[in-house]
């Protein structure tokens, strides 16, 4: 495991905190592409800019990449060893996202880019709700493209999630 790439069904599934904690156990870089994507005051950067950040990280031995943005998954999967997807329920991410926003207002996050502080639009509890079946469908479909040549783990719940940190930790000793 030394190139990791951390996705998951949907925002507020816990890629950030999950991808943190990883890199502490396995002191790895941690690349949160939330940080590359925006720019201060919410803009997104272009895609050709943000596709060459990922180009640029990926060539170095080890890292971990957190985040979804479809929109340059090949680049990261192509690169990566090893792929680990959260798939918590529909409505732990939108409790999550909820808390995230109540905790967070008006601060920028650490896994966030300079000068966006934390905001919620009721567009995006809605993007959530009605892509979040879709999204699990895609991942499902990708997964099955990238067949063996990848080593693929899927937690799907809190307990997975903390066990699996406990034995990386273990065996990282």
């Amino acid at each position: 495991m030394e190139r990791i790439m951390v996705i998951g069904v949907s925002s507020g599934v816990g890629k950030s905190t999950f991808a943190r904690k990883l890199g502490e156990i396995l002191n790895k870089k941690v690349y949160h592409l939330d940080s590359y994507y925006w720019k201060p005051g919410w803009v997104e950067s272009s895609l050709e800019e943000f596709r060459h950040a990922q180009k640029e990280i990926v060539k170095n031995d080890q890292w971990i990449i957190e985040g979804n943005y479809s929109n340059s998954f090949d680049i990261r999967a192509e690169s990566a060893d090893t792929i680990i997807y959260l798939e918590l329920p529909l409505a732990v991410c939108l409790y999550r996202v909820l808390k995230r926003w109540l905790m967070n207002i008006g601060r920028t996050r650490p896994d966030l880019g300079e000068g966006c502080p934390e905001k919620m639009e009721w567009t995006f509890l809605k993007f959530i709700y009605t892509t979040y079946h879709s999204r699990k469908k895609k991942m499902a479909e990708r997964f099955q493209l990238l067949g063996s040549e990848k080593t693929i783990i899927v937690l799907k719940n809190k307990k997975a999630i903390r066990e699996y940190l406990e034995n990386i930790a273990l065996g990282s000793a």
